[in-house]
Protein backbone atom coordinates (compact mmCIF):
# COMPACT_ATOMS: atom_id res chain seq x y z
CA UNK A 1 0.00 0.00 0.00
CA UNK A 2 1.13 3.67 -0.89
CA UNK A 3 0.80 6.68 1.00
CA UNK A 4 1.28 10.16 0.46
CA UNK A 5 4.21 11.18 2.64
CA UNK A 6 5.46 15.18 3.30
CA UNK A 7 8.73 13.74 4.85
CA UNK A 8 10.17 12.03 7.80
CA UNK A 9 13.20 12.59 10.24
CA UNK A 10 14.92 10.53 12.64
CA UNK A 11 15.78 11.39 15.31
CA UNK A 12 13.07 13.49 16.60
CA UNK A 13 12.59 15.27 19.92
CA UNK A 14 9.91 17.80 19.77
CA UNK A 15 6.89 15.96 19.13
CA UNK A 16 6.41 13.55 21.88
CA UNK A 17 9.29 11.55 25.01
CA UNK A 18 12.44 10.96 24.06
CA UNK A 19 14.25 10.42 20.77
CA UNK A 20 11.40 9.50 18.27
CA UNK A 21 10.91 8.72 14.55
CA UNK A 22 8.99 11.44 12.71
CA UNK A 23 6.12 10.47 9.54
CA UNK A 24 4.34 13.65 8.18
CA UNK A 25 1.22 12.65 6.17
CA UNK A 26 1.21 14.63 2.77
CA UNK A 27 -2.99 16.54 2.49
CA UNK A 28 -4.88 18.23 5.16
CA UNK A 29 -8.22 19.99 3.94
CA UNK A 30 -8.71 21.54 7.51
CA UNK A 31 -6.43 23.64 6.21
CA UNK A 32 -6.22 25.83 9.64
CA UNK A 33 -5.49 29.55 9.86
CA UNK A 34 -1.81 30.41 11.23
CA UNK A 35 -0.50 26.35 11.08
CA UNK A 36 3.29 26.52 10.34
CA UNK A 37 3.06 23.25 7.99
CA UNK A 38 1.00 25.01 5.07
CA UNK A 39 3.44 22.83 2.64
CA UNK A 40 1.33 19.79 3.95
CA UNK A 41 -2.01 20.62 2.58
CA UNK A 42 -2.09 19.97 -1.08
CA UNK A 43 -2.71 16.25 -1.09
CA UNK A 44 -0.74 16.32 -4.39
CA UNK A 45 2.35 17.26 -2.90
CA UNK A 46 4.71 15.42 -1.46
CA UNK A 47 5.66 11.46 -2.08
CA UNK A 48 4.23 8.24 -2.68
CA UNK A 49 6.07 5.74 -0.52
CA UNK A 50 5.24 2.21 0.64
CA UNK A 51 4.37 2.00 3.87
CA UNK A 52 6.75 -1.36 4.08
CA UNK A 53 9.39 1.08 3.46
CA UNK A 54 7.88 3.37 5.93
CA UNK A 55 7.91 0.03 8.52
CA UNK A 56 11.66 -1.09 7.29
CA UNK A 57 12.56 3.13 8.27
CA UNK A 58 10.87 2.80 11.59
CA UNK A 59 12.58 -1.32 12.40
CA UNK A 60 16.14 0.50 11.73
CA UNK A 61 14.80 3.68 14.19
CA UNK A 62 14.07 0.97 16.74
CA UNK A 63 17.26 -0.44 16.38
CA UNK A 64 19.09 2.69 16.86
CA UNK A 65 17.40 3.69 19.90
CA UNK A 66 14.09 4.77 18.85
CA UNK A 67 11.44 6.12 22.04
CA UNK A 68 8.56 6.21 20.23
CA UNK A 69 6.93 6.98 16.53
CA UNK A 70 4.89 10.29 16.07
CA UNK A 71 2.67 10.35 12.83
CA UNK A 72 1.77 13.62 12.22
CA UNK A 73 1.14 16.07 9.06
CA UNK A 74 -0.97 17.07 7.07
CA UNK A 75 -3.43 15.21 8.18
CA UNK A 76 -2.74 11.53 8.81
CA UNK A 77 -6.62 10.40 9.18
CA UNK A 78 -7.33 11.93 5.12
CA UNK A 79 -5.34 8.76 4.64
CA UNK A 80 -7.26 6.21 6.79
CA UNK A 81 -6.02 2.42 5.30
CA UNK A 82 -2.58 3.49 5.16
CA UNK A 83 -2.15 4.72 8.74
CA UNK A 84 -4.04 1.79 9.66
CA UNK A 85 -1.36 -0.93 7.90
CA UNK A 86 1.49 1.63 8.94
CA UNK A 87 0.28 1.90 12.40
CA UNK A 88 -0.64 -1.85 13.11
CA UNK A 89 2.75 -2.72 11.40
CA UNK A 90 4.39 -0.41 13.57
CA UNK A 91 3.01 -2.00 16.66
CA UNK A 92 3.96 -5.38 15.23
CA UNK A 93 7.81 -4.63 14.74
CA UNK A 94 7.67 -2.50 18.23
CA UNK A 95 6.46 -5.90 20.13
CA UNK A 96 8.41 -8.26 18.52
CA UNK A 97 11.41 -5.87 19.43
CA UNK A 98 10.71 -5.33 23.28
CA UNK A 99 8.28 -8.69 23.55
CA UNK A 100 5.60 -6.75 25.23
CA UNK A 101 7.61 -4.62 27.77
CA UNK A 102 6.74 -1.04 27.47
CA UNK A 103 9.28 -0.22 24.85
CA UNK A 104 8.22 2.85 22.21
CA UNK A 105 5.00 4.35 21.64
CA UNK A 106 3.06 5.17 19.32
CA UNK A 107 1.77 8.92 18.76
CA UNK A 108 -0.81 10.36 16.36
CA UNK A 109 -1.47 13.58 15.95
CA UNK A 110 -5.00 14.56 13.98
CA UNK A 111 -6.64 17.69 13.37
CA UNK A 112 -10.07 16.11 13.78
CA UNK A 113 -12.35 16.03 17.64
CA UNK A 114 -13.61 12.51 18.37
CA UNK A 115 -16.74 13.04 17.67
CA UNK A 116 -15.80 13.93 13.99
CA UNK A 117 -13.93 10.21 13.88
CA UNK A 118 -16.31 8.21 11.45
CA UNK A 119 -15.42 4.26 11.14
CA UNK A 120 -12.57 4.13 9.20
CA UNK A 121 -10.84 7.03 11.24
CA UNK A 122 -11.06 4.81 14.38
CA UNK A 123 -10.03 1.69 12.86
CA UNK A 124 -7.11 3.72 11.77
CA UNK A 125 -6.27 4.86 15.26
CA UNK A 126 -6.35 0.80 16.63
CA UNK A 127 -2.60 0.68 16.62
CA UNK A 128 -1.63 3.95 18.23
CA UNK A 129 -1.15 4.26 22.03
CA UNK A 130 -1.93 8.15 22.43
CA UNK A 131 -3.62 11.02 20.20
CA UNK A 132 -3.42 14.40 20.06
CA UNK A 133 -6.81 15.80 18.71
CA UNK A 134 -8.59 18.79 17.80
CA UNK A 135 -7.93 21.77 15.31
CA UNK A 136 -5.05 24.23 15.64
CA UNK A 137 -6.37 27.54 16.79
CA UNK A 138 -4.21 30.17 16.77
CA UNK A 139 -6.07 32.42 18.87
CA UNK A 140 -5.77 30.20 21.53
CA UNK A 141 -1.95 29.70 22.46
CA UNK A 142 -0.91 26.87 25.33
CA UNK A 143 2.04 26.20 26.95
CA UNK A 144 0.91 22.90 27.14
CA UNK A 145 3.63 19.95 25.71
CA UNK A 146 3.48 18.99 22.46
CA UNK A 147 -0.23 20.91 21.62
CA UNK A 148 -0.41 24.27 19.49
CA UNK A 149 -3.48 25.70 21.21
CA UNK A 150 -5.23 24.85 24.34
CA UNK A 151 -8.32 23.74 22.43
CA UNK A 152 -6.46 20.73 21.76
CA UNK A 153 -6.15 17.15 23.69
CA UNK A 154 -3.72 14.46 24.34
CA UNK A 155 -5.86 11.49 25.16
CA UNK A 156 -3.94 7.75 25.70
CA UNK A 157 -5.59 4.86 24.28
CA UNK A 158 -3.90 2.13 25.35
CA UNK A 159 -2.24 0.97 28.53
CA UNK A 160 0.97 1.77 27.14
CA UNK A 161 0.09 5.12 26.28
CA UNK A 162 -1.24 5.97 29.62
CA UNK A 163 2.09 5.22 31.21
CA UNK A 164 4.09 6.56 28.99
CA UNK A 165 1.44 9.79 28.86
CA UNK A 166 0.21 10.16 32.36
CA UNK A 167 2.66 12.87 33.61
CA UNK A 168 2.76 14.95 30.37
CA UNK A 169 -1.16 15.59 30.15
CA UNK A 170 -1.32 18.84 32.20
CA UNK A 171 2.65 19.52 31.89
CA UNK A 172 3.97 22.77 30.32
CA UNK A 173 7.13 23.60 28.08
CA UNK A 174 10.17 25.31 29.20
CA UNK A 175 11.81 26.90 26.68
CA UNK A 176 11.70 26.87 22.98
CA UNK A 177 9.97 23.99 20.94
CA UNK A 178 11.41 23.73 17.85
CA UNK A 179 14.10 21.65 16.27
CA UNK A 180 15.82 22.99 13.44
CA UNK A 181 17.32 20.20 10.42
CA UNK A 182 19.35 21.60 7.66
CA UNK A 183 18.64 20.30 4.32
CA UNK A 184 22.09 20.03 1.80
CA UNK A 185 20.85 22.28 -1.47
CA UNK A 186 21.13 23.45 -3.37
CA UNK A 187 19.04 25.39 -2.76
CA UNK A 188 19.97 24.92 1.19
CA UNK A 189 16.60 24.21 3.24
CA UNK A 190 15.61 24.11 6.58
CA UNK A 191 12.62 22.22 8.09
CA UNK A 192 11.61 23.54 11.77
CA UNK A 193 9.51 20.66 13.44
CA UNK A 194 7.89 20.85 16.70
CA UNK A 195 5.03 22.96 17.63
CA UNK A 196 6.40 27.00 18.18
CA UNK A 197 5.36 28.98 21.51
CA UNK A 198 3.21 31.96 19.89
CA UNK A 199 6.29 34.21 18.78
CA UNK A 200 8.69 31.76 18.50
CA UNK A 201 8.60 31.68 14.49
CA UNK A 202 8.72 35.20 14.61
CA UNK A 203 11.69 34.93 16.59
CA UNK A 204 13.75 32.74 14.73
CA UNK A 205 12.85 34.56 11.62
CA UNK A 206 14.12 37.87 12.69
CA UNK A 207 17.46 36.00 14.40
CA UNK A 208 18.04 34.62 10.95
CA UNK A 209 17.93 38.61 9.75
CA UNK A 210 19.91 39.13 11.99
CA UNK A 211 22.73 36.80 10.94
CA UNK A 212 21.90 37.75 7.57
CA UNK A 213 19.95 34.89 6.56
CA UNK A 214 16.70 35.39 4.44
CA UNK A 215 14.04 32.64 4.61
CA UNK A 216 11.90 32.33 1.12
CA UNK A 217 8.59 30.85 1.28
CA UNK A 218 8.47 30.09 4.92
CA UNK A 219 6.05 27.57 4.89
CA UNK A 220 3.53 29.34 7.60
CA UNK A 221 3.38 32.35 5.20
CA UNK A 222 0.73 32.71 3.42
Amino acid sequence: MKARISGTHFPLGTLGPGQRLGIWFQGCALACPGCMSRHTWPPEGGTAEDVSGLLRMWEEALGRGAEGLTVSGGEPLDQPDALTELLLGAARIRDRADGGAEGADLLVYTGYEPDELTAARRRALRGADAVITGRFRVERPTRLVWRGSANQRLRPLTPRGETRYASHLARESTGGRLQAVVEPGPPVGVRFHGVPLRGELRAVEQGLREAGVTLRDPSWRP
